[in-house]
């Protein structure tokens, strides 16, 4: 009996494979939401709206700390740097710190406000003549605050998420400082 050879087996992938691999990481990188990727209804991503949003919202507690430190002057030790860090989280979400920085020069602060940040900052315009209810409340906002960004991190993207987890923890420990400065 002759000796056979057995079938020649191709090492490595076959042609169809390839194609078809090749295919279907074509089909996902087009249906992938990159952040660069331009939304073809002109609208903002998700993650626009998202960091928008928390600036919006950093703008307005800067506000309301600037209420306070006019209202209450002997509390200005205790509320400028926090509300400095809330100064730097409206900038490092793209909002503009410039406004916010300016209102603590000012007496109030719903005038130093820029246009859209006045619709948030107006919603609490007066600040509680006892310095106890003062500090509640900033606590509270910064509370409710950092529960909602909290909630938002399983939608956004890798760095967005990063900042916005990082800016929750950040607001949390400034509900803390201002509870205990309530005491």
């Amino acid at each position: 009996m002759p000796f056979t050879l057995p079938p020649r087996i191709p090492s490595g992938p076959r042609r169809r494979s390839l194609l078809a691999s090749a295919a279907g990481a074509a089909l996902l990188a087009g249906c992938s939401d990159s952040p660069d990727s331009a939304n073809t209804a002109g609208s903002p991503s998700a993650a626009d709206r998202a960091r928008a949003r928390a600036a919006r919202d950093s703008a307005a507690l800067a506000a309301r700390y600037a209420a306070a430190i006019a209202a209450h002057p002997a509390l200005a030790d205790l509320l400028r740097p926090l509300r400095t860090e809330v100064v730097r989280h409206t900038e490092a979400f793209g909002g503009s710190g410039q406004a916010s920085a300016s209102a603590s020069t000012s007496a109030s602060a719903s005038a130093s406000a820029s246009p859209s940040d006045s619709a948030s900052a107006s919603a609490s315009p007066a600040v509680p003549a006892d310095r106890k209810t003062a500090l509640s409340d900033l606590a509270a906002a910064e509370r409710a605050l950092a529960d909602r960004r909290a909630k938002a991190l399983l939608e956004l993207p890798g760095e967005l998420a990063r900042l916005m987890a990082s800016v929750a923890a950040a607001g949390a420990a400034h509900a803390f400082l201002l509870t205990e400065g309530a005491k």
